[in-house]
């Protein structure tokens, strides 16, 4: 493989002119290296840490650090503060330690903290220094819009999610906490605050926070935890900007299929909001004790043609559910078996018993069959669509993959 197919040319320029000079070693640039004693404290006393997990003979791992040192060194003149922004490394053969508890699958992995808090979104963008310090400089961006009257509340767009802070003072505990927690959630919710006189008639009990869903017509909810607790202001707003269905794209692919855990998806047509809606809704009445076990998302269908293709569908068939399984596509019956009780939840359970999988290969289990049709059943041979998400998976151009995390 050629190294100009994954280093952009300046880039590659720069990476060739140190190893011809011999000027490049490990460590040379403005990188902290952390092991087990100084990870929490150099992480915790951070506002943001880019941190790169690597192995020394990975040839990836080989091209990123020189764009990685020269990242930070340009960072480092912007925020000479080291609270402010860390760069630093992890060598994973080393501190397998480490790179276990960070459950790293892939060299090298960047990854963002704040505060000593791992953010769920790494960095996946180009290996180049121009990138990389743009990311930060996203990254340093106040994610919290400042309200100067609140006749700006009623222009408030509705098709995204929206966190009110409404405060006496920007100097305070209660906006400290809020802004940390929209630091953190930034790319799920828009926050705003107002301050002050203009926050004044929305503080007739106090400084407070309110929840504007997606909706015109969607109610506003008010947290009543205290504003103080990170932990439980964290918990609160999570809850309302992470929905339990997620829209899968071509830009977080990568991300939500390196989580390893199956899909449960939803074909739809973009305009077809009342679809989602009734999915929605069967996958919290349904399916919320089986969050963690699999994936619930939503999907464009002239987007995703290529997996519905897979399955023998169209758009034209939109809406449809299907499972990816990472091995194979399951098709849900039909989409008006939604209304029918517990069918959602069976399919799903169906999956995790292997059921789905025996019945492609040798048709219905005996159980499911009718009298008399048993025998015709038994062995009836197929084979189910293969994974079609898997292909999102991190490539093996950009990426060394541990086939096993006892690798580390």
């Amino acid at each position: 493989m050629k190294l100009s197919s994954i280093i952009p040319a300046p880039e590659l320029r720069y990476f060739t002119l140190l190893l011809v000079t011999g000027l490049y070693t490990p460590g040379r640039g403005e990188i902290t290296s952390l092991d087990a004693g100084n990870i929490d404290d150099i992480l915790n006393n951070a506002g943001v840490s880019l941190v790169n997990f690597y192995a020394d003979w990975c040839r990836f791992s080989q091209m990123l650090h020189p764009i990685f040192e020269e990242a930070s060194n340009i960072v480092r003149e912007e925020y000479p503060d080291a609270t402010q922004v860390v760069f630093a490394r992890v060598d994973c053969d080393q501190h397998s330690d480490i790179a276990q508890r960070y459950r790293i699958s892939k060299y090298p992995t960047l990854k963002l903290f704040r505060n000593g808090m791992m953010m769920k979104r790494e960095y996946r963008g180009q290996r180049s220094v121009t990138a990389i310090a743009d990311f930060i400089r996203q990254q340093k961006v106040d994610p919290i819009k400042e309200i100067e009257n609140l006749e700006e509340i009623s222009t408030v767009d509705r098709s995204r999610r929206t966190i009110i802070g409404y405060f006496e003072k920007r100097d305070s505990a209660n906006y400290r906490t809020y802004e940390k927690v929209a630091n953190i959630l930034r790319d799920d919710c828009v926050f705003l605050a107002a301050f002050g006189d203009v926050s004044k008639p929305e503080r007739f009990s106090g400084d407070n926070i309110i929840y504007k869903p997606m909706g015109e017509n969607a109610p506003d909810m008010v947290y009543m935890g205290s504003l103080t607790n990170f932990d439980l202001s964290y918990a609160w707003t999570q809850d309302k900007c992470v929905p339990l269905v997620r829209e899968i794209t071509f830009e977080n692919g990568e991300e939500l299929t390196e989580e390893g855990i199956p899909f449960l998806i939803l074909f739809h047509q973009k305009d077809d909001t009342d679809s989602l809606e009734k999915f929605q809704q069967e996958v919290a009445r349904q399916l919320i004790s089986e969050k963690g076990s699999i994936n619930f998302l939503h999907a464009d269908c002239d987007k995703f043609r290529h997996p519905l293709l897979h399955i023998q569908k169209t758009p034209a068939d939109c809406p449809v559910i299907a499972i990816d399984s990472f091995r194979h596509m399951y098709v849900f019956p039909e989409f008006s078996d939604l209304a029918v009780p517990g069918k959602l939840r069976q399919f799903v359970l169906d999956l995790h018993s292997g059921k789905l999988h025996r019945e492609f290969h040798h048709g219905p289990d005996p159980t499911d069959s009718t009298p008399g049709q048993q025998e015709e059943n038994i062995e009836v041979a197929s084979s189910p669509p293969e994974s079609s998400f898997q292909k999102l998976a991190p490539s093996e151009t950009r990426y060394t993959i541990l086939r096993d995390r006892d690798e580390l």
